[in-house]
């Protein structure tokens, strides 16, 4: 796990205690629908890009900084599709730092760059249809944060009235 400066002087105050955190995470979408996952070389659970917004950046910088931090891409960030916390966001680091985390979750499409691993945080990538995200191996803050954004996405089955049409997917 990479920690910023500025956590990293925080946790040099309070040690392994809880710290509140705020965070992003983006859900990158191609043309066919998939979603862009990654694989954290930490647990080896599959997960969404993202991670804490630094002090004074704002959340669209931050996801977009993950992006180019985690996978090499740039992206271009579209809607707000969830903002999520609770005890599901809670976790407990193998270092023993607690942290809850507040997250702010945006659809995204990928404008420049091929991803790919940076092998520091993130050991894979991987498009998948969301129709397959049931059977991946998610930790459970993943998991629910999947969960809680797939009935959202634009173009989701949910979204479609009755005999309406689905709205496209931005390439």
């Amino acid at each position: 796990m990479a920690i910023s400066p500025y956590l990293a002087k925080l946790r040099r105050s309070v040690g392994h205690d809880l710290v509140l955190l705020p965070s992003v995470a983006v859900v990158p979408r191609d043309a066919d629908g998939r979603i862009l996952i990654v694989r954290s070389r930490e647990s080896g659970h599959w997960q969404t890009i993202g991670g804490a917004v630094d002090p004074d950046e704002a959340p669209t910088d931050a996801a977009r900084r993950e992006a180019l931090e985690e996978v090499a891409v740039t992206l271009e960030i579209g809607a707000v599709l969830a903002v999520l916390g609770g005890p599901e966001f809670r976790v407990t680091y193998v270092n023993g730092d607690q942290v809850a985390y507040m997250v702010c979750v945006f659809d995204a499409w990928i404008t420049a760059g091929e991803p790919h691993a940076d092998r520091e945080e993130i050991s894979e990538v991987a498009w998948r249809a969301p129709s397959e995200f049931s059977s991946i191996d998610f930790n459970q803050l993943n998991r629910t944060l999947i969960d809680a954004v797939l009935p959202v996405l634009p173009g989701a089955a949910s979204q479609v009235p009755p005999g309406g049409i689905e709205p496209p997917l931005r390439p």
